[in-house]
């Protein structure tokens, strides 16, 4: 695989891709996401690597024309003997630093980002009750620490399974290749990240707007949930775009 340098601007194209494709087969890619969340946090880790390829395998199907089923999840398990087991190690380095990540988050943030942290995976808690707890310093910090580590440790693993399954490499090199991409192509990267954000807060300030108009504010909390299903699903359907953009197969790379 030969390293491609592809404009800023390319990153913008790779949400708008991302979003077309995803409207192609709404309903499939949202039942991968919805399959994907299933798995046990436990394992959550383990299986991230294989769930970025399992998505891009899902989008170059949608683009054949071809339903994606759960079944792209275990296709990168079944190629040879090397693949499977770098894969593997993909995802046992992945899910140790991300729980290193976490650890040191703990430490910096103690007490109030744990209780943060809690709140906010339990789901019942109201904004009132979050507002003190993420406004206290030592939370601010643990979710600072937490970002900043989730964010470096994206770099190496965000084509490096995507590198073992069409390129054939090995876990090092493909997280060696992968950083190497990412830090090439890093105007890219950084337009398609605030991209996203920008979508996002478009449709919560359209949401907003909708719901203040007809009177129902009750309106944008209801639609938020169906509508990061689809847009999270979105997201996981355009990282095939930044790979096949920032990747070149050789001559003899099947």
């Amino acid at each position: 695989m030969r390293l491609k340098l592809v404009p800023a601007r390319q990153g913008a194209l790779w949400v708008r891709d991302g979003l077309r494709v995803f409207f192609r087969k709404p309903l499939a890619f949202c039942v991968l996401f919805l399959v994907y969340m299933l798995i046990t946090p436990m394992l959550m880790l383990l299986v991230a690597p294989l769930a970025t390829v399992g998505f891009m395998i899902a989008t170059r199907q949608a683009l054949e024309g071809r339903f994606p089923f759960a079944t792209v999840f275990i296709e990168p398990l079944r190629g040879s003997s090397a693949r499977r087991w770098a894969q593997i190690r993909l995802g046992v380095l992945y899910s140790v630093a991300a729980a290193l990540v976490l650890w040191i988050a703990f430490t910096a943030g103690g007490e109030p980002f744990a209780a943060s942290l809690q709140a906010l995976s339990s789901g019942r808690s109201t904004p009132e009750e979050l507002q003190p707890l993420m406004d206290d310093p030592s939370s601010q910090m643990g979710w600072l620490v937490l970002a900043v580590g989730i964010s470096l440790l994206a770099v190496p693993f965000w084509h490096a399974p995507a590198l073992v399954h069409w390129g054939g490499q090995g876990a090092a090199k493909s997280l060696f290749f992968s950083t190497v991409a990412c830090w090439r192509n890093k105007g890219a990267l950084t337009v398609f990240t605030l991209a996203w954000f920008v979508v996002l807060m478009s449709f919560q300030f359209l949401a907003m707007i909708v719901s203040g108009l007809l009177g129902v504010p009750q309106l944008a909390i209801i639609a938020l949930a169906p509508a990061m299903l689809m847009l999270v699903s979105a997201f996981y359907a355009s990282l095939y775009f930044s790979f096949v953009d920032s990747f070149e197969a050789n001559p003899e790379t099947p």
